[in-house]
């Protein structure tokens, strides 16, 4: 085993060595360097990166490596109401604590080290390869004190001065908390019925006669949920809709006239599937006294803030996986001999593993391109803040805007693409050790184990492809001029660009502007149909005004994940190409996606084009016959005197009429 994960990795070192654009970001992580204590520049600052980098990467090797195994066999348990580690857990925690990493990102005015968030997020990679447990409690340190101090910033109750150094921020006392290393927080979304569907919570917040937010509810499967200080999402309104709910942080014991008063209760520890070294919740609020962050209604969109880092915080974790997963099975093939030779210059081993690394070139390269867009939207808009670094309102919010969408559109990408790959590679791993990686004596069957959670959490790997359909198909509807010039320029570059891989490229992105242009056109005329079969008064009502998301989009919906592989193969073709026209000893990289993504797109183009009308008339005539059976049910209910009102019996009959 490799005695340093970064140091072993070429690469992750490509990344950190020459393709971050390390000069601007570091401009705005040190403010322009106006601070006494920040680094003289941006070359300086990266030397210190590679230093914490080549820490951890040991750390991680020596350290939390060799104890995944024991932390799996004797997991993280609940005994007498107290949570009690997997062994070896807390020994890698203290450490870390000693190391005093918690406060990688946090300012330095607050105690920090005032490191970017791309730092953090390769920290979450290097974690992830050691033990997926481990980098999931770590995360819920630095994560959840940056989370507390961006949301005291957008919420205006952090002062800071001229040269945008903080004075004081109203959640300093938890934020230092934290980065002792004497703390940790956690996001408490999910509750039981409520998961992806966040506008059925049932997690009720209400002031009681002194003001102060009172929560009551059950949130399950929250990691980390041990800790002391939760992000909790509640309604405060008695409606499901996603203005209805706020955001709060409720801690899970309270100091009071010399008295420590619990706060939150965990019930229960999750006996899971993998990641047993982590503790998974669940967790109960019953009149705990919380404070709104924020205001009212608008704990969606902060929940959001979150929810965008971590997706990207899981695409690095995925890629963690994937090289365990790739490094093992690599190993164990260049050992393991059969018909008189090593199984990885049999051809088919030899195939997997090369495309297992295509891969993993390939999601690290979405990665970085993510991160890097996700975190300087954010520090332009911390920018704005300061009155000596704010430059031209007008021109900082186009670079702002750019960043985001950038960020937007690849952040729903990785975060499928890197959580279904970790799978599909630890699968490969078990395959390529054959018998023995079915065993326990094996890693195989524990990494697999662990990887099969990825897609489910932090937003499950459908709900991402249904993100990435929704803004793609809306941003051609908005500017169908601005799609139709794209799909015109790719069809041309497949023709005329300068070099084959800038061609081949090219022919890709046109395969995607076709399936999108499928996509809409078919939506369109099956909308049209609908308007056509109507009153011809309405026509143009039904058409251009009255959508609905769920029954108009349905052929869109059925071809999400599709077109989602089909968009993951074209951006990483887009970056893998620009590298390898910056990079010459990149080509290789560039090509072996090529070689692989044009037959996976030319496949999922095809579905789209020639599939989904059989599906989509089944889906329809299961919701004619729920239709019917649920009028039915009502009209039962009415006659026995228990039902709806007469406005509810005359709806009734109208459903009826309609099924």
């Amino acid at each position: 085993m490799s005695n340093n994960f970064y140091l072993d990795n070429e690469d992750l070192r490509f990344y950190i060595e020459r393709a971050v654009d390390w000069p601007t970001l570091v401009e705005a992580v040190e403010r322009k360097f106006t601070a006494v204590d920040s680094p003289k520049n941006a070359d300086e600052a990266v030397e210190t990166y590679k230093e914490i980098l080549e820490l951890v990467g040991e750390f991680v090797a020596r350290e939390v490596a060799p104890r995944a195994e024991e932390m799996d066999r004797h997991p993280a348990r609940l005994e007498n109401g107290k949570v009690i580690h997997a062994k070896g857990f807390d020994e890698i925690f203290d450490q870390l604590k000693e190391i005093g990493i918690y406060g990688l990102t946090v300012p330095r005015e607050l105690g920090g080290m005032n490191a970017p968030a791309m730092l953090y997020f390769v920290l979450c990679e290097l974690f992830a390869r050691g033990d997926v447990s481990v980098m999931s409690h770590f995360g819920f340190h630095t994560g959840i004190a940056m989370a507390l101090l961006q949301y005291s910033l957008r919420e205006g109750t952090t002062k800071i001065d001229e040269t945008g150094k903080i004075l004081e921020t109203r959640f300093q006392n938890e934020i230092a908390e934290i980065i002792a290393g004497e703390a940790w927080g956690s996001m408490d979304l999910t509750e039981p019925g409520a998961g992806s569907d966040l506008a059925a919570l049932r997690t009720r917040a209400v002031k009681d006669e002194h003001g102060v937010w009172r929560v009551t509810g059950n949130k399950i499967f929250i990691t980390s949920g041990h800790g002391k200080y939760h992000l909790v999402i509640a309604k405060t309104e008695d409606r499901d809709a996603l203005d209805a709910i706020s955001l709060f942080l409720v801690p899970s014991v309270i100091e009071r006239d010399g008295q420590i008063i619990q706060n939150v209760v965990v019930d229960r520890v999750e006996e899971k599937l993998g990641h047993k070294g982590s503790p998974t919740c669940s967790v109960q609020y019953e009149d705990s006294e919380g404070y709104l962050i924020g205001k009212e209604g608008e704990g969606f969109r902060l929940m959001l803030m979150l929810m965008n880092n971590a997706r990207i915080g899981v695409g690095f974790e995925s890629i963690g996986v994937c090289e365990n997963a790739y490094r093992q099975a690599k190993a164990y093939a260049a050992e393991r001999r059969s018909m008189g030779k090593t199984i990885d210059r049999h051809e088919i081993i030899a195939d997997y593993l090369d495309e297992m690394e295509s891969w993993i070139e390939g999601l690290r390269a979405m990665a970085f391109e993510a991160a890097y867009h996700e975190e300087m939207a954010t520090r332009l808009e911390y920018m704005q803040h300061i009155p000596s670094l704010k430059g031209d309102a007008h021109e900082v919010r186009k670079r702002i805007q750019k960043h985001r969408w950038k960020a937007r559109q690849l952040t729903p990408l990785l975060k499928y693409a890197g959580a279904e790959r970790a799978v599909w590679m630890s699968r490969m791993n078990m395959q390529i050790h054959g018998g023995n990686g079915y065993m326990k004596d094996y890693p195989a069957e524990r990494i697999l184990r662990d990887s099969l959670v990825l897609p489910i959490y932090e937003g499950t790997s459908q709900i991402q492809a249904l993100m990435a359909l929704k803004d793609n198909l809306l941003g051609a509807i908005r500017r169908p001029q601005q799609f139709l010039s794209n799909m015109a320029r790719h069809k041309l570059g497949a023709i005329r660009a300068e070099s084959e891989l800038q061609r081949r490229y090219h022919a890709l992105a046109n395969h995607a502007h076709s399936a999108m242009q499928h996509i809409l056109l078919k939506i369109a005329k099956d909308k049209w149909s609908v308007a056509m079969a109507g009153p011809l008064p309405r026509f143009v009502d039904t058409f251009l005004k009255h959508w609905d998301p769920k029954r108009d989009f349905s052929f869109g919906l059925l071809h999400a994940e599709r077109l989602t592989e089909i968009l993951v193969d074209v951006n990483v073709a887009r970056l893998l190409v620009k590298q390898a026209e910056r990079f010459p000893e990149r080509r290789g990289a560039a090509e072996r996606w090529l070689e692989r993504a044009e037959p996976r797109v030319r496949y999922n183009l095809d579905r789209i084009l020639h599939t989904g009308d059989r599906m989509i008339r089944k889906v329809k005539e299961m919701d004619r016959q729920a239709a019917k059976a649920d009028a039915e049910a009502a009209a039962r209910s009415g006659e026995n005197g228990s039902g709806p009102r007469k406005a509810d019996g005359a709806a009734a009959k109208q459903s009826t009429a309609a099924a």
